[in-house]
């Protein structure tokens, strides 16, 4: 039967496919695809960990003083027939054997349909047993999590995987949430569409899914409870609904509306290669953001002059302790600067924290990220300038890989004056450590994110220091506005539109262009054509973006007279609805 689920709109257009779930757990895990030859190792794992286990409960009954309850000898006997039995480690092979999920996927996977079930037991006693089950699941995650630290090397023909046991149905993915580091490598996936229970317009999935220019819906609440593994479904990213096991019908209305927006796409595809230049001669940079050196080659495809963002964080993530060194920094750092062929590549130092926290990181950091607002916390530069050993390595890295190529440094959250110092001293330090060692690099330069409210009212000082600003759109409308982007409770109230946002982002370009310093943005707002002809009216003349955004961007850039634009600007500015107001300039200019 068909059902329908409602939620946020967060990406444009229609997704349709067969469901794949990712079951939330309390531990934190890594889901991927496994190649074939990886399947038997994934198994060996899940058996690894599963003897571990039964070894950890057993010796736990041996040292059981005398005294000690019955019932507790009986819940560590249950606990081990589960262990055993079939329907959970039995039928978790099949999920590797048959999906091709890595062994904590397919653990998580097992455990949701076995959920599913006691819940629907009509006993009592036996519908409680259910968190005996989940307390094993959780015993043999740890084990598989803490058994294998490294980031997990992807096989190269993930996608390949995903598509043999999906045949020729595509896939959409359905959770509860999707991390950062999730969202990374299902991007190289082949999931056409994103179904979350919880997130708002920006979260981080909300924000990944729009700039990589898949439909999706979040905050749907009980997606991940009503839809089942495999089940047919449309994903309508306009109207921010999931349609469940649809009639032919409807299936075939929303079909026609999927090879409408490819037709549409394809238009824009042709313009890929056309320099972004307005009606008035105006050239326009549109660079794109990347988070992986492999991420290049869809920038040069999808036409961007350059690199305006790369997220090295993403290098860190799911790593543990074992984080990389200065080598395999460098390594992935000058890959990317190599694939880009000569244009620039603007690396932005690690920024953890917030919604990308590390593992690496102190007990005390990560009870401040998760009992206070980790947006306010230790983040970002001023988490690096706390691991000046790390920063230092961070930075001789990047300066190695501008022997290859054109490549600048971003710091990200620079908020404070009194940073600039330890900052400029660190990238001194790092550049005469690489002289003593004989090692090659040019000439970098040093930019700063915009993110925080201090740093756009204090601008002009800041430049006095940096070659380069890049506004980081996000964050500095979070922090403007007081809104934590990831609560859904406040979500609704974090407006780009805001005019305090639109004062700061127009002095912010100003000030940068008067004085003859670069500026880009590389926030979301780049990437969202509702925003173009704003951002081109205030001056700006770079954008940096997901490659997927490029080509529409380039559309709005085209047919714009930026002097016709900026007349229209202080109207705006000064309206109490700056979108309408912007609306009815352009309308009166088509009108003419």
């Amino acid at each position: 039967m068909s059902i329908q689920v409602f939620g946020i709109p967060v990406s444009r257009g229609v997704a349709i496919g067969r469901a794949v779930l990712v079951a939330s757990s309390r531990v934190d895990v890594a889901h991927y695809f496994v190649g074939v030859e990886r399947v038997e190792h994934e198994i060996a794992r899940l058996r690894d960990a599963r003897d571990a286990v039964a070894a950890e409960l057993e010796g736990l009954k041996r040292e059981l003083p005398p005294e000690a309850p019955h019932e507790l000898a009986a819940l560590l006997d249950v606990h081990l027939m589960l262990l055993h039995d079939e329907s959970l480690t039995g039928a978790t092979k099949g999920w590797i054997r048959e999906r091709h999920y890595n062994a904590e996927w397919a653990l998580s996977a097992q455990l949701e349909v076995l959920a599913r079930q006691f819940d629907e037991m009509e006993d009592a006693y036996l519908r409680e047993r259910k968190a005996d089950v989940e307390q094993v699941v959780e015993r043999l995650l740890r084990e598989l999590v803490t058994s294998s630290r490294a980031t997990p090397s992807l096989p190269t023909q993930a996608t390949q995987t995903a598509r043999d046991f999906a045949g020729e149905d595509p896939l959409v993915l359905v959770a509860n949430d999707v991390a950062p580091a999730d969202m990374l490598q299902f991007k190289r996936s082949v999931f056409t569409g994103f179904v979350t229970d919880v997130g708002g317009r920006t979260s981080h999935t909300a924000i990944v899914a729009h700039s990589m220019d898949i439909p999706a819906v979040v905050g749907a609440r009980e997606a991940s409870r009503l839809i089942r593994q495999d089940d047919w479904l449309v994903i309508d990213g306009d109207a921010g609904v999931v349609i469940v096991n649809p009639s032919p019908i409807v299936l075939e209305e929303y079909r026609f509306r999927q090879r409408q927006s490819d037709l549409e796409r394809a238009r824009l595809n042709r313009l890929r290669h056309t320099p972004a230049i307005t009606l008035d001669g105006q050239p326009v940079e549109l660079l794109a953001n990347i988070e992986l050196p492999g991420d290049a080659a869809g920038a040069l495809e999808a036409g961007a002059v350059g690199v305006g963002l790369f997220r090295s964080e993403f290098l860190f993530m799911n790593r543990g302790d074992d984080l990389p060194g200065e080598d395999e920094q460098f390594e992935a750092y000058r890959d990317a600067v190599v694939a880009m062929k000569g244009l620039p590549v603007t690396i932005r130092t690690v920024d953890v924290g917030a919604d990308k926290p590390l593992e690496r990181m102190s007990q005390q950091e990560l009870r401040h990220e998760h009992g206070l607002n980790p947006a306010l916390g230790l983040r970002a530069i001023r988490w690096s300038l706390s691991e000046p050993g790390m920063f230092r390595q961070q930075l001789r890295a990047i300066l190695r890989a501008s022997a290859y190529g054109k490549v600048r440094i971003l710091i990200p959250m620079v908020a404070q004056l009194g940073e600039v110092k330890p900052i400029l001293e660190a990238l001194a330090r790092a550049r005469q450590q690489l002289d003593d060692a004989g090692r090659a690099y040019d000439r970098v330069e040093l930019g700063a994110m915009v993110e925080v409210p201090a740093a756009a009212v204090l601008i002009a000082r800041f430049l006095r220091h940096f070659d380069f600003v890049s506004i980081g759109t996000n964050d500095l409308i979070q922090y403007t506005l007081a809104i934590d982007r990831a609560d859904e409770s406040v979500a609704h109230l974090y407006d780009p539109w805001h005019p305090a946002v639109l004062q700061l982002l127009h002095q912010t370009i100003a000030c940068a262009n008067s004085m003859g310093r670069g500026v880009s943005v590389c926030g979301e707002m780049a990437g969202d054509t509702a925003f173009t002809e704003l951002l081109l009216a205030m001056g700006l003349r770079s954008f940096s973006m997901h490659p997927a955004r490029i080509s529409a961007i380039k559309q709005r850039v085209l047919r714009s007279d930026t002097r016709q634009l900026a007349g229209h600007l202080e109207q705006v500015l000064a309206s109490d609805t700056p979108a309408q107001a912007l609306s009815r300039a352009l309308l009166g200019r088509f009108a003419h």
